[in-house]
């Protein structure tokens, strides 16, 4: 039994040390290798370009027992922090900016743990390039110093720029802005300077070139983009000068004077002249070739002439020097030299004119060239002028005037001792126009003023003028009228435009164009001005007849005018006259016209002005037509139906007629209809009542409308006054009404009846008679005018009880009539008898009267 139980509890023993020897392995890191973004960090690249914040990696690992485990990321003392990461998770953030240039390989320790057991490992994170670093110059400022004579094509100097991002981003190439006047290139490789081929370089032109010079890598990928990056440096050229240029004189032409009180060694005048290379002058050594004739001398040093006799012994009035300037070279010898003019009056007499001169001498014409409309103010400097008087004093005083076109241009300045520079300025701008003249003539005149001989002199000034362009192109009219003709075909001439321009040349070539909301079917030629309709456009004068758009003519530099064009379509005879109907169907009173009608669609008279005509009648020569009008009416003689029935042998009295509609346009056009007409007599009424009838003579269901109208509002009228009437003798039950019969008279006696004229019509000649109570129509009379009728009349009372000669044979007719009498009240019975007889009083009858006549009046003013 001892035994079982040590046996039982070695087996726990042992169970419990597998299990605990079971959890003691160590977690670890999955090895996914450096491409991969999850395992333990080893080898992982990262671009330096990763924003912060940025997700990139996932610390990837397991237990073998299967226990969560958490992710841990230290750094090395001292060194940047770069990543954090989440325990849990395993997701590494970048939280500092990357620079590869500064740092290429991060390490890191990476670690992963159960809670019981831990593993750290030590990984090298690689920063890879990204192109964010731009060229940077060395050994900067770049200054060169060049001589000018430099041979075009030489090498100069080199530049050179670093680059520190890694492949294309760390290549460097170079280059100068284009530019027109570059006198310099540069090796896109090297960096070398030259100077650029066929150019050549000049100290008194432009002693120092600055260049811009730009360093471009070969681009690379940035924050997911493809950047170049550029840097830019300044390089200054200064250009050394060379013994290149000649000496020259300054402030020339010369003039010296030799006054009666001079003496020998008297300064007369002094020359100056400087070197043509101003960077590096030589010294300038003066003398005289002639002209002198021994009596000036010349100090080589300073340029002063000076007197070398006494006045009184010259033989010349006039001397001139001609004076040497030389360059001295190093070794003292002579190089270059200009040659220059002294003029050397000898002052006495007044005895010399006024004189102008030029750059080579006395000059009587002088001729500039120049734009057009100079500014106001402006001196012309092309004018070298220069006016002298030999003489001496008041004899060398003199007055200075231009003249010609009047307030263009003065001359300063006006009064002059001896001598001066003529300059002339512009005073009106507008006067100086090429358009009115390309040449511009003045004369120019000096005239002594305190002298008896007033010796005077004239130069010719002309100025040839150049054109700009300083005119708009103006339209020979502000607006242009057209007409064309409907159905023109396309294409067809409309008008032509004209606009000038005065300027020369392009400038005063016009294009034409046009625009607006009616210049869709025109079109215009660009050069000559001349509209015209679109290939595909046909005008239609019934659909649109009036046009206006604007022409506009530019110059070369688009300076424009805006003319409007009105164009108007005029109307052909297009269009047919058209009846309503083919077959028309009319009802003629005798004396009262009928009338037809036609419309022509054509837009404008004559073309849609109609004329009518009867063409044939059947039977003929019966009828009248007004040719404006279209009014049909009966010749003058037919005055009556017994006439007209002796013409024709139709008892219905019906013709017809083929009336022609034709237009007075060329060629005209016509249509016909045929017009049947039927001729009635119209019965004589009177009163509104006939005016309405006869004036819906042509609209008899009008007429019976109206009337059937009226009737109902009498009824309507006539039973409310009985029903009111009723209603007051229920009441009072004082007026007994009493019937009484009233037989009728006999036939050829004149009876009363409220009977309405009956109305029927048989053919449409009948809505115009009126049948009596027998049923024979009436017509009036055909002798004279007819009278406006009367107003309707109320009818008359009712005629007496007929006499006892009434014929017995004869049915009498029992007529009611109203009468009353004062009674006490009677039975029910009574009252019930009297209800149904509907007896009325005599003052009920005109009150009715006055109702109807009211009513008729009403209605009959209504349809007027």
């Amino acid at each position: 039994m001892k035994k079982e139980k040590k046996t039982h509890a070695l087996l726990f023993l042992l169970l419990l040390h597998f299990t605990l020897g079971q959890s003691d392995y160590a977690p670890y890191f999955y090895d996914n290798g450096p491409s991969s973004t999850s395992g333990n960090m080893a080898l992982f690249s990262i671009s330096e370009d990763t924003p912060v914040g940025t997700q990139i990696y996932i610390l990837n690992g397991t237990d073998p027992e299967g226990d969560p485990v958490r992710y841990g990321l230290t750094f090395e003392k001292g060194s940047q922090e770069y990543f954090r990461v989440e325990p849990k998770s395993g997701n590494v953030t970048l939280i500092k900016e990357l620079d590869r240039e500064k740092q290429d390989e991060i390490s890191a320790l990476v670690s992963i743990t159960d809670g019981r057991n831990k593993v750290i490992e030590t990984v090298r994170v690689f920063v890879t390039d990204a192109n964010d670093e731009p060229p940077e110059f060395q050994n900067l400022p770049f200054i060169i110093d060049i001589p000018e004579n430099t041979v075009p094509g030489s090498s100069i100097y080199r530049v050179q720029a670093v680059d520190k991002d890694l492949g294309s981003g760390g290549s460097v190439s170079y280059y100068l802005p284009s530019s027109p006047f570059a006198k310099f290139t540069i090796d896109g490789h090297s960096g070398i300077l030259r100077v650029k081929p066929g150019e050549t370089l000049d100290y008194e032109t432009t002693p120092t070139h600055f260049l811009t010079v730009v360093a471009k890598d070969g681009g690379g990928k940035y924050k997911g983009k493809h950047q170049v990056l550029t840097s830019t440096a300044t390089i200054t050229v200064n250009v050394m000068d060379s013994q290149d240029m000649p000496p020259s004189f300054v402030g020339t032409p010369y003039f010296g004077y030799v006054y009666e009180v001079s003496v020998p060694g008297s300064e007369i005048f002094t020359v100056y002249a400087k070197d043509g290379d101003q960077g590096n002058p030589n010294p300038i050594h003066y003398s005289i070739m002639n002209g002198s004739d021994g009596v000036f001398d010349i100090n080589s040093t300073s340029g002063c002439i000076t007197l070398t006799t006494f006045p009184s012994l010259l033989k010349n009035e006039l001397y001139e020097i001609k004076v040497k300037a030389s360059e001295v070279g190093p070794s003292s010898q002579l190089q270059d030299y200009d040659v220059t003019t002294v003029t050397v009056r000898v002052v006495d007499l007044n005895n010399h004119p006024p004189t102008f001169y030029g750059e080579n001498g006395p000059q009587s014409k002088f001729e500039v060239t120049m734009y057009e409309h100079p500014p106001a103010g402006e001196i012309l400097r092309g004018f070298k002028i220069t006016v002298n008087d030999s003489d001496q004093g008041a004899n060398a005083k003199f007055k200075l005037r231009l003249v010609g076109p009047s307030r263009v241009l003065r001359v300063v300045p006006q009064t002059v001792l001896n001598e001066a520079q003529v300059t002339i300025i512009v005073e009106d701008t507008s006067g100086i126009d090429y358009e009115k003249g390309p040449t511009l003539s003045f004369k120019l005149l000096a005239v002594e003023i305190d002298t008896p001989e007033r010796f005077s002199a004239t130069a010719d000034i002309v100025i040839n003028l150049l054109d700009t362009n300083d005119n708009v192109p103006k339209f020979t009219a502000e607006y242009y009228i057209a007409r064309v003709p409907e159905n023109s075909p396309g294409g067809s001439s409309v008008v032509s435009v004209t606009a000038n321009d005065p300027d020369s040349g392009a400038w005063g070539e016009v294009k034409y164009t046009i625009y607006g909301s009616g210049s869709d079917l025109f079109t215009i030629h660009p050069s000559s001005g001349l509209i015209s309709t679109q290939p595909w456009t046909s005008l239609d004068a019934e659909v649109r007849s009036k046009y206006n758009f604007y022409v506009k003519a530019e110059d070369s530099e688009g300076k424009y005018s805006l003319s409007e064009v009105f164009v108007t379509v005029l109307d052909m005879n297009d269009h047919y006259p058209e009846f309503g109907e083919e077959l028309l169907e009319k009802t003629l009173v005798i004396g009262t016209p009928v009338k037809v009608e036609a419309v022509d669609e054509d837009a404008e008279s004559p073309n849609n002005v109609i004329e009518y005509s009867i063409m044939t009648a059947d039977p003929d020569n019966a009828f009248d037509i007004n040719a404006k009008t279209g009014e049909i009416q009966l010749k003058p003689y037919i005055k009556s139906m017994e006439i007209v029935q002796n013409i024709t042998k139709q008892k219905d009295c019906r013709w017809s007629l083929v009336v022609q509609a034709r237009d007075r346009g060329s060629p005209s056009f016509s249509t016909t209809a045929v017009v049947n007409i039927d001729i009635t007599e119209a019965t004589p009424l009177k009163g509104p009542m006939a005016a309405f009838l006869m004036k819906s003579r042509d609209n008899p269901l009008k007429a019976l409308v109206m009337v059937t109208v009226i009737i109902s509002l009498l009824v309507g009228v006539t039973v409310l006054i009985s029903t009111a009437l009723y209603m007051r003798n229920s009441k009072s039950n004082r007026i007994m009404p009493a019937r009484r019969i009233i037989k009728r008279r006999p036939r050829d006696q004149q009876h009363w009846t409220s009977k309405m004229p009956t109305i029927k019509f048989t053919s449409p000649a009948d809505k115009f008679l009126i049948r009596n109570g027998e049923g024979s129509p009436q017509r009036g009379g055909s002798s004279g005018p007819r009278q406006k009728p009367p107003p309707p009349a109320a009818p008359c009372l009712p005629p007496p009880p007929p006499s006892s000669s009434a014929r017995p044979s004869e049915r009498p007719r029992a007529v009611p009539t109203i009468s009353g009498a004062l009674a006490s009240r009677g039975s029910k019975k009574a009252k019930s008898t009297r209800r149904k007889e509907g007896n009325m009083s005599s003052a009920l009858v005109s009150e009715l009267k006055m109702k109807l006549e009211q009513k008729i009046n009403e209605n009959n003013q209504g349809y007027y």
